[in-house]
Parts: structure tokens; C-alpha cells; sequence
């Protein structure tokens, strides 16, 4: 395996829009046009662009955590209209904080040669951070863009940029 790979985890309505259900904040806003530049030039460059797509049920058991969001067949469980995904585009739903957990995400990857990761997304702490574990874990060499990923929550933003890095081997640049 030598390609490399964009990932986009859950730049959704309910987490981008400031009246989506979950609003993870200004912060999201504002990479967004960094991943709006990030998918143009992987599209331009011939590498694939995946959609890891928080997708749940009405009675999910995440909604003891969290408020209900991105509830499939939702507007708020749509991509972000500025990223709409494209012919070509893999799109991955999930249940949980990692696109790895109970979905074909892996099988994808190795069906088209992929060795590497680029994650960018919401939230660093939580399904970007967890997606890289499992990442790690299976292999694969991942960058994270600090600039292209985002938390409602600015120190454990910093933490989980930390944490890839030193702990998970992540390429935080």
C-alpha cells in the first residue's frame, strides 16, 4: 500500500451549522474553507476524498451523552453544503466516535492501495482523536492538519493534537 487518502469526519450540518443540534462552535466555521481547499486539491490530485458520516438512530444510546444530532434522514445528517460530496466520493456512515468502528471504512482503503491518512473534520477530541487510534492501530501512517480540525473546546482541542501526536504517532502539522 502507497497511496494516501483524505478523510473528512463529520463536517455535517448539525455540527457546522450554527442552528445545527450540535454546533460545535466558531471553530468549526472556521476551517472550513481549509477542508473546502484540502478536498479540491485530493479531488485534483487523484486521491481519494471519503466521508465519515455520524449517522444515527432516533433511540441511539449516544443521546445519553450528547443531544440527538445527525439522526439519519435528517438535514442536520448531511454534509455541509460547501462540501458536498462528489462521483467518486466514499461516503461512511457511523454510529461512533470512529470511522474504523463497525463500518467498511478499512475494507475501502485497502481495496484502493492506501497507506496513509489525511483526517480533517470535527471534533479533534472526539471522532477525529478516535479515528486515529484505530488508524494507528491498523497500520496506517496519518497527518492531521491542525488548521483543518476543529472542537467546541479549545484546550481539549490542544490536548488531543498532543495526544496523537506524542502518544499515537500522528503527524500533527
Amino acid at each position: 500500500m502507497t497511496g494516501r487518502a483524505l478523510v473528512v469526519i463529520d463536517m455535517l450540518r448539525d455540527f457546522i451549522d450554527e442552528e445545527g443540534a450540535l454546533f460545535c462552535g466558531p471553530a468549526s466555521r472556521a476551517v472550513l474553507p481549509v477542508v473546502m481547499k484540502m478536498v479540491r486539491e485530493a479531488r485534483a490530485g487523484g486521491e481519494p476524498v471519503l466521508y465519515a458520516m455520524d449517522r444515527h438512530a432516533p433511540d441511539d444510546s449516544e443521546f445519553a451523552l450528547f443531544p440527538p444530532h445527525c439522526v439519519a434522514g435528517t438535514t442536520g445528517a448531511e454534509v455541509s453544503p460547501e462540501l458536498a460530496p462528489e462521483p467518486g466520493d466514499v461516503l461512511i456512515p457511523k454510529q461512533r466516535y470512529s470511522a474504523f468502528y463497525d463500518t467498511d471504512l478499512d475494507l475501502h482503503l485497502r481495496e484502493m492501495g492506501v497507506s496513509e491518512l489525511v483526517l480533517v473534520g470535527v471534533c479533534t477530541n472526539i471522532c477525529v482523536f478516535f479515528t486515529a487510534a484505530d488508524a494507528r492501530m491498523r497500520g496506517y501512517a496519518v497527518t492531521v492538519p491542525r488548521d483543518a480540525v476543529a472542537s467546541f473546546d479549545a484546550e481539549a482541542h490542544r490536548f488531543a493534537l498532543e495526544q496523537m501526536k506524542s502518544v499515537l504517532g500522528v503527524r500533527v502539522v
